[in-house]
């Protein structure tokens, strides 16, 4: 899954007992006792990863409550992360899908065939007081349920504390940049921890930098390389874009073993004050913050030039059901439930989001996304990453910057290796142009 980092900030903990599920090998989790009863006609199935754990529409409380308004259980799913996809598309094929699936809008476009494969929800009586229709919809019809509006930011996550104390600004250009780690390491501080054993983690820099430059200088590239007029590799910005994260490594900017240092270690790097800066989004921050309250973090723009907007990933933890779902009317139902105005408050509340809801009120936020909000959101300085614009599953680009971390191509063949195999996935899609 494209989008598989992007864990919920906030939420409560899953509570249950496992059980093993003869259906595609996934884990069932029933949160209610099992004396309840096993009426399958009332009981509705919800498939998520395991990193979703955290979501605020996974809790013992929520399903509780479901189940004492409506007598509908809610059993989960876990699906595993390195297999989801290929589960997803197995059940779907199959027609044995669970009655909602926690998933993302752009990756189950891309990998699930949203269109043929889930049901929309416009004519659901909630969605009339959504306030932003657009992080929910897709080719104009809405397919996913959330309560926030406020996808993942990304860009560079900082220790503010640690800025202040060295008096350093934020670098508003890669020169600028150099300059921050340069002093940074003179300090005794890894300036950028990179956690690219974890591969996902090596395009952030690239996704958020290349859209910005889309964007402002070159509107017409997404659409000239999704339809065969334009390569990769021919583009020199993306090239130099490319070659910028890299030269951190080189320069002896980041921790040492960045193929061998994992995502999992970062929250512990930057609380211990071990390293000041990290391409990342904002729900790295909150779950610093949530873990150690005394750590100030911020996020800006990725500075691979001057005035970049701040990235929006797109939005992560959506409910979406399944057309061949066994129990749409309960599955719906639950949705409805969410949607009220006290549970939905209640999550809002928990995950300290920007409500999307027009009768649920956004609560005082985090500094840190407060700041996002009026320095970015706000003034409308973000643009969407890049794998919003690809109509193809990225994964294989991560795996080629890792070959480059690891000495086995340069920047250009990135693009070059890449170039090939986006051709070959677009063929299989049957694209214009290839």
């Amino acid at each position: 899954m494209n989008n598989r980092w992007r864990t919920m900030a906030a939420g409560l903990m899953l509570a249950g007992t496992m059980l093993v599920s003869a259906a595609c090998g996934g884990v069932t989790t029933d949160l209610n006792a099992l004396s309840k009863g096993t009426d399958e006609t009332k009981t509705i199935e919800l498939a998520i990863m395991k990193s979703s754990q955290n979501s605020v529409f996974v809790s013992k409380e929520v399903f509780d409550e479901f189940e004492q308004e409506t007598g509908i259980r809610v059993k989960l799913q876990i699906l595993p992360i390195e297999q989801v996809t290929t589960v997803l598309q197995t059940k779907l094929a199959v027609g044995e899908t669970p009655d909602l699936i926690l998933y993302n809008l752009i990756t189950a476009a891309k990998e699930l065939n949203l269109e043929k494969n889930f049901e929309a929800l416009d004519d659901e009586a909630w969605v009339q007081r959504v306030l932003n229709k657009s992080v929910l919809s897709y080719n104009g019809h809405i397919y996913g349920f959330q309560v926030n509006q406020d996808a993942g930011q990304q860009g560079i996550v900082y220790n503010k504390e640690i800025f202040r104390e060295l008096g350093l600004s934020v670098p508003q250009d890669f020169e600028q940049l150099l300059a921050v780690c340069k002093k940074l390491k003179a300090a005794g501080i890894t300036p950028f921890f990179m956690p690219f054993k974890d591969n996902w983690s090596s395009q952030m820099w690239i996704t958020a930098a290349i859209a910005d430059y889309a964007k402002k200088q070159d509107p017409a590239m997404w659409d000239d390389l999704n339809g065969g007029k334009r390569k990769f590799a021919d583009i020199p910005a993306l090239i130099e874009i490319t070659q910028q994260q890299f030269d951190l490594y080189k320069l002896g900017y980041t921790n040492r073993n960045v193929l061998a240092d994992s995502y999992d270690m970062a929250m512990d790097i930057f609380i211990g004050r071990k390293a000041a800066m990290m391409t990342m989004g904002d729900w790295f921050i909150a779950d610093v913050v949530k873990k150690d309250p005394s750590t100030e973090l911020g996020l800006f723009p990725v500075p691979y030039t001057r005035d970049a907007d701040l990235a929006i990933s797109p939005l992560g933890g959506q409910l979406f059901i399944p057309k061949k779902a066994k129990n749409m009317a309960e599955a719906k139902r639950f949705l409805d439930f969410l949607a009220s105005k006290e549970q939905a408050q209640r999550m809002v509340n928990i995950g300290q989001y920007i409500s999307n809801l027009s009768d649920v009120t956004t609560p005082e936020l985090p500094v840190y996304k407060q700041e996002i909000v009026d320095g970015y959101i706000k003034p409308e300085k973000t643009v969407m990453t890049a794998d919003t614009y690809l109509t193809v599953n990225i994964g294989d680009i991560w795996d080629y910057l890792q070959d480059m971390f690891a000495g086995g191509l340069t920047a250009t063949e990135v693009w070059e290796k890449w170039d090939k195999r986006f051709a070959q996935l677009m063929k299989e899609k049957q694209a214009p142009g290839f």
